[in-house]
């Protein structure tokens, strides 16, 4: 059955997916505002043959419908580009994570305490339990702290993949001989899923991402006994 929750995007585990998901919204509202109007005056006006010929041949309705499209526009553009900011903007990370794509599975490197790296395959489906979920769960998940600020850097042995969590907003390709880097900020604990989302050959939807969001003092603890 479907429900409103199917439809809409994922809840927000950072503040960068909040201001997403606002934008989301306001720029929705915007267009159905506009979708409202524009189908209003098409239906009022060309099945109306008492039109009076000013009204679409005056400089003034002519004007109208210049400013307003550019009125609108700046209304979208000025929310847009201070995301686009604050989604380039990386401010004191306290933990940075390296990933690495392959065909297909992802490995992670962990370096500012110690040397920690590890793959992370997709569970078989023979090897599931009930607690997995299908196509999304990893035997080794990604855990990091919450309330923390994660540099993510990526990049790719061989094709270009694209690690993505919806839920934190992050989105970032992962290019052969090119080191890209994001960050991002969870605000609370949980598990948070992700696919790569860039084609990148026949098992593409055979790598997901699992990140585990934990206190900063479980993750120093998981450091100390990896």
């Amino acid at each position: 059955m479907a429900t409103w929750l199917n439809i809409n995007v994922q809840d927000s585990s950072s503040p960068l997916m909040e201001q997403l998901t606002f934008f989301h919204d306001h720029t929705m509202m915007i267009l159905v505002m506009i979708t409202l109007i524009v189908s209003y005056i098409m239906g009022t006006l060309f099945t109306n043959k008492f039109i009076n010929r000013y009204l679409l041949e005056g400089q003034t309705i002519e004007l109208i419908w210049t400013i307003a499209p550019a009125v609108t526009l700046i209304f979208i553009a000025l929310p847009s580009l201070r995301l686009l900011y604050l989604l380039d903007e990386i401010n004191n990370p306290l933990v940075s994570v390296k990933s690495i794509g392959h065909q297909w599975y992802w490995s992670y490197e962990l370096s500012d305490f110690k040397k920690i790296e590890f793959d992370s395959y997709m569970i078989p489906e023979a090897e599931m339990s009930s607690q997995n979920f299908r196509l999304l769960d990893v035997d080794n998940r990604l855990p990091l702290p919450f309330k923390s600020q994660i540099r993510m850097m990526v990049t790719s042995t061989d094709v270009i993949h694209s690690w993505t969590i919806p839920s934190a907003g992050v989105k970032i390709d992962a290019s052969p001989g090119r080191l890209n880097q994001t960050t991002f900020f969870f605000t609370r604990p949980g598990i948070f899923y992700g696919q790569c989302s860039e084609i990148c050959g026949t098992n593409h939807s055979f790598m997901p991402i699992v990140i585990e969001s934990i206190s900063p003092k479980s993750f120093i603890n998981w450091v100390k006994s990896y």
